[in-house]
């Protein structure tokens, strides 16, 4: 009989030498799948094993990315951590880096070892500490951890993070799922911001009922993409502040297909969806009308993500002294800031990025994040779906690459999210 303790090294070479007995009869130790296992996790002399997705040129992500391996030392430096990544979630912000197209671009480096100048994509994800180094503060092997500030190269399996401190944020992982986690810190965030920071909703509504006034509700807003993450999220921060929302979707391949979507915003707690071209059409002023009681109860934010005809709705539909925020352009058509509004009704235009607000306010959003993580804890806040993506070892290139891909292509089930498996 073998001996179970046997060496690794002994134990390939057993494996090397011919014998009839079959693998199967060998121990679990001796068995092929278990020692290319463990030969992944950790390299020779500890090095830890890890894979990214890189690209050294701006493109479209079939085309540039390509999964690299490299080793990450076991001595961390001072002040740093390595982490292991739980969940990533792919953003059209993180596809529109890889192409080029975003407001910020990556460094390119190769502190990875890859042949050419390469950068990581990915901006979320849910990490859980391996290791500390010494001077690492704050930190603990076993804790979870986000990115504290956006560009920090998420799709991969493992990170050696250096002055961790600044860069990581650590999250109370009570009750909370990685993917959960993963997922808080653009659309919610974008979401809670915009539904804050430029028209008090909240206080208009209250002055409302302070001076008995005759509506029948709080105070509305107006959202087009409303089936987006941060569409999904306004819902419902919408309902549990005491807003109303009118929310603009596309119309889906049925009329079923429509209604079910419908009907699933209107679970979250909007008020009222239109399609677009519902909203397009010219009956719409009619039934805003009725609505809002012919202006009572004034439409006095709009969030635009899609730009084109629907953005110029938006403006048509806000009231005097209105303010339409802009944080995307899906249609890709582009949206001519009209002069009479702006005279006439005295409209304003903003725009919203939260990368630089987050810079600006990094205790506010850390705040912020902690509120809404809060809010999951308790069941009052769902995140939105998600096509889950299994990252393990053994995944190939091609398919974290067509999932990137994915992301900007038609009508989907819901964000693609990579869950890592055994890396």
């Amino acid at each position: 009989m073998a001996n179970p303790r046997l060496t690794t090294k002994a134990a390939l070479r057993l494996l090397a030498t011919p014998t009839s007995r079959p693998a199967r009869s060998l121990p679990r130790l001796l068995q092929p799948s278990s020692l290319i296992q463990k030969r992944h996790l950790t390299g020779p002399y500890g090095y830890h094993q890890s894979k990214a997705l890189t690209f050294s040129s701006f493109g479209e992500p079939a085309d540039v990315l390509s999964l690299h391996t490299h080793s990450i030392s076991p001595t961390l430096p001072s002040g740093s951590v390595l982490v292991r990544t739980l969940a990533a979630p792919v953003n059209p912000a993180d596809v529109n880096t890889i192409q080029g197209t975003y407001g910020s671009k990556p460094p390119f480096t190769t502190l990875l070892g890859t042949p050419q100048p390469s950068a990581v994509p990915g901006n979320e994800a849910c990490f859980e500490v391996l290791s500390v180094g010494q001077g690492a503060k704050g930190l603990q092997k076993g804790d979870w951890v986000i990115p504290a500030k956006t560009g920090f190269g998420t799709f991969r399996t493992h990170a050696l993070v250096e002055e961790a401190e600044g860069k990581l944020m650590r999250v109370d992982r009570e009750g909370l799922t990685p993917v959960q986690v993963a997922t808080v810190s653009v659309n919610p965030c974008s979401a809670y911001r915009m539904l804050k920071d430029y028209v008090d909703l909240v206080g208009l509504s209250m002055q409302w009922y302070r001076e008995g006034r005759d509506v029948s509700g709080g105070a509305w807003f107006l959202q087009n993409g409303a089936n987006s993450g941060v569409g999904r999220a306004a819902v419902q921060f919408g309902k549990l502040w005491g807003l109303r929302s009118i929310n603009v979707v596309r119309e889906r391949d049925t009329p079923e297909e429509t209604e079910k979507l419908k009907g699933e915003l209107k679970g979250l707690g909007a008020d009222v969806v239109f399609t677009e071209q519902e909203f397009l059409d010219r009956s719409f002023r009619d039934r805003l009308g009725e609505l809002t009681r012919g202006g009572r109860e004034p439409l006095l934010l709009g969030m635009n993500c899609v730009g084109g005809k629907s953005a110029s709705a938006v403006v048509k539909a806000l009231s005097p002294k209105g303010c339409m925020v802009t944080y995307g352009g899906m249609s890709r058509q582009s949206f001519p800031f009209p002069t009479g509004p702006q005279i006439f009704k005295r409209l304003r235009f903003e725009g919203f990025w939260l990368s630089e607000w987050g810079k600006e306010n990094p205790e506010g959003k850390k705040k912020m994040i902690e509120d809404i993580l809060n809010l999951m804890r308790e069941g009052k806040f769902k995140e939105s779906p998600v096509q889950q993506v299994e990252w393990n070892w053994e995944t190939e290139e091609k398919t974290l690459k067509e999932a990137v891909q994915g992301t900007l292509a038609g009508f989907r089930s819901g964000k693609g999210v990579f869950v890592f498996g055994e890396t």
